[in-house]
């Protein structure tokens, strides 16, 4: 049988859990104060297939209707939410990974047609129809650091004349108002092994 001090042991955590879980909930952020000369470093790997890929974002410039820079020195082009336009990877007609302002419990969708250039299986293209959900805010820890972050996932289904069949995507990524970036990214892809991208370094104009 439960004595008294355990019972008030266990209200106890109840009440911290559900203080959490509430301020998770109510947490929210707006779009980022994205800056000339902000840098992040990432590394995306595949370690099925033991390729890992290192590039380096930098900001060279910011407007209403998009920002611009370069990775690992050529050109890059990002939405005002920070969703890929074209880089040297890849290039999108409406990727909408981020939808501003974030909130845990908040859904949208998407239709994309995109260009993948890919180190393993080359030139890769098609369109996926995507689903997103904010599912929560938690720490994160990559190489940069630990961070507080919304926990974001995306399933598509996808298809393409490079493959045999129709497939599904799964993407579960975590971006971070301290870093104004996805500071990490797990994919599954249907036909293609699975990637781990995260954060290396990063710095921010004040």
């Amino acid at each position: 049988m439960m004595n008294l001090k355990s019972f008030a042991e266990v209200v106890v955590l109840g009440l911290i859990t559900l203080c959490g879980t509430a301020q998770a909930q109510d947490k929210s952020t707006e779009r980022p104060n994205v800056k000339v000369g902000d840098r992040w470093v990432f590394v995306t790997l595949r370690p099925t297939v033991g390729t890992k890929l290192e590039y380096a974002w930098v900001i060279t410039s910011v407007s209403p209707t998009g920002i611009e820079g370069t990775e690992n020195g050529k050109p890059l082009a990002l939405t005002p939410d920070l969703n890929i336009i074209e880089s040297p990877q890849e290039k999108h007609s409406d990727n909408r990974l981020l939808s501003f302002p974030l909130e845990v419990g908040k859904q949208w969708s998407y239709v994309n047609d995109y260009v993948l250039n890919d180190q393993f299986y080359g030139t890769l293209h098609g369109r996926n129809e995507v689903s997103v959900a904010v599912l929560g805010y938690e720490k994160v820890r990559v190489p940069a650091g630990e961070f507080d972050a919304f926990r974001l996932e995306a399933k598509g289904n996808w298809v393409s004349p490079n493959a045999p069949a129709p497939g599904t995507s799964d993407l579960t990524y975590w971006y971070a108002p301290a870093v104004r970036a996805i500071l990490k990214q797990e994919l599954q892809v249907t036909y293609m092994p699975t990637t781990a991208t995260e954060l290396v370094e990063f710095q921010l104009q004040p």
